[in-house]
């Protein structure tokens, strides 16, 4: 009898909707203006020409057919908003004279898009906290074992397609260059770098373990804060530098509730509006 009660309960309850998904768009992109805070740097060239304006133009009305409600850039804003209030006197001629990438596509899009607010969602060690990127303990542990080469090699990649980047921006329009940039193919937004890490370290001394744990530690706070401030139905823009890109889209892709939508498709489209 109880069996036959709750089984006619269990086929009376409706179950709750589910909330519509959460998309995000991670766009990694290489730093506009120069601040070389990487371990490898690109020269880049002046993005505040008429010809790079018309490109990125180009970029943002492709991305905007992703319709963002929300555009999220690399920048370190105190919760619970994120909101960066730069935002607030961005105008056109700002373009003219900011060469930084959260102003020449976040705020360019945010502002196309008719955004009121962009959101700041970095994380960067405060005082006394471990630093995000401990390449120093690795690259003591390599000098001290004579694995410098090993160290080399990990990083020729990277430089190589650093000097290729160099050598054929002249011809190359951005959206061409962003493509590559948030390939995972590539040595810019693969993950190849920090794995090749892995093997410096022995017993309980694994400089390259612990480099690899606080990469995807700082990653993994930027997304915390994105889904602090996202609700159900949003679509997220995020751009970001395209070393981050490989953990935030696999945030986006596993995470319950979020969907991850490829990039690339814009960027090919943008890059075929350029004469």
């Amino acid at each position: 009898m109880l069996t036959a009660v709750l089984a006619a309960i269990t086929a009376t309850v409706t179950p709750p909707p589910q909330p519509a998904p959460i998309q995000v768009m991670v766009l990694g992109t290489y730093h506009f203006g120069n601040p070389g805070l990487d371990k490898v740097n690109v020269r880049v060239d002046d993005v505040t020409v008429p010809r790079r304006q018309r490109e990125l133009e180009a970029l943002a009305e492709a991305i905007k057919e992703f319709k963002p409600t929300r555009v999220m850039v690399e920048a370190q804003r105190p919760g619970p908003s994120y909101d960066v209030t730069d935002y607030a006197s961005f105008s056109p001629t700002t373009l003219l004279t900011d060469r930084d990438e959260g102003t020449q596509i976040g705020y360019r899009i945010a502002t196309r898009a008719g955004l009121k607010t962009v959101q700041g969602i970095d994380e960067q060690p405060g005082k006394g906290e471990p630093n995000y990127f401990p390449i120093n303990a690795v690259e003591a542990y390599a000098k001290k074992h004579g694995e410098q080469a090993y160290l080399a090699a990990a990083f020729a990649t990277v430089k190589a397609s650093a000097q290729q980047f160099e050598a054929e921006q002249a011809t190359t329009s951005i959206p061409q260059m962003l493509i590559r940039y948030n390939d995972p193919s590539t040595p810019m937004a693969g993950q190849d770098i920090y794995y090749s890490m892995l093997r410096f370290g022995d017993g309980e001394d694994q400089p390259g373990a612990d480099l690899n744990a606080m990469w995807y530690l700082r990653n993994a706070k930027i997304f915390a804060k994105l889904i602090n401030v996202a609700r159900p139905g949003d679509r997220v823009l995020i751009v970001y530098g395209a070393g981050h890109g490989f953990w935030l889209r696999h945030f986006a892709a596993t995470t319950p509730g979020y969907v991850s939508v490829d990039v690339i498709p814009y960027l090919r489209k943008a890059a075929t509006k350029i004469r």
